[in-house]
């Protein structure tokens, strides 16, 4: 199964679309993650049309998306548990704060944004954190940036897009 990663779109906002790479993987995906901060409901709709699409809501999305979308939410590919939450605070410590809001439900890979600064990692135990940035904007990070998550079996390929 391959997944499309994203978060902090901030569309219109930030960018009036997705840039054409992010768009070309979607297509080639057979679903999308959102985690949170599209701004706009519109966006939200349009993603929903073109594929299948779990998300979250973020800080800055309007009252819309935040009455359609969970704060978290936890569902099964592939076999693994994948955990979503859209973040809070500052960007130190971030990754443990939203592993905090998982301690009593187990996920296997746990899907954050906030910080626009991506992050690959596997935890000792096995937890895969995922910050996929922002595809659309440099406001906290270098580039922009998003997530092709491949689930195989067992296997977990995470990989860093630069756009």
């Amino acid at each position: 199964m391959r997944i499309v990663v994203i978060s902090d779109t901030h569309i219109p906002h930030r960018a009036a679309d997705l840039p054409t790479p992010v768009w070309d993987a979607i297509d080639a995906a057979d679903l999308v993650v959102h985690a949170g901060d599209f701004t706009s409901h519109d966006f939200l709709v349009e993603l929903r049309s073109v594929k299948p699409l779990r998300a979250v809501y973020g800080n800055m999305d309007e009252y819309a998306v935040v009455s359609e979308l969970p704060e978290r939410e936890v569902f099964e590919a592939e076999g693994k548990r994948i955990g979503i939450i859209h973040g809070f605070g500052a960007p130190l410590g971030l990754d443990q704060r939203v592993k905090q809001r998982f301690k009593d439900t187990p996920v296997d890979i746990l899907i954050f944004g906030h910080s626009h600064q991506p992050l690959i990692r596997q935890e000792e135990g096995g937890l895969w954190l995922l910050n996929p940035g922002s595809p659309t904007d440099t406001i906290f990070a270098r580039r922009r940036t998003f997530i092709l998550l491949t689930l195989e079996g067992e296997r977990v390929d995470a990989e860093l897009i630069t756009l």
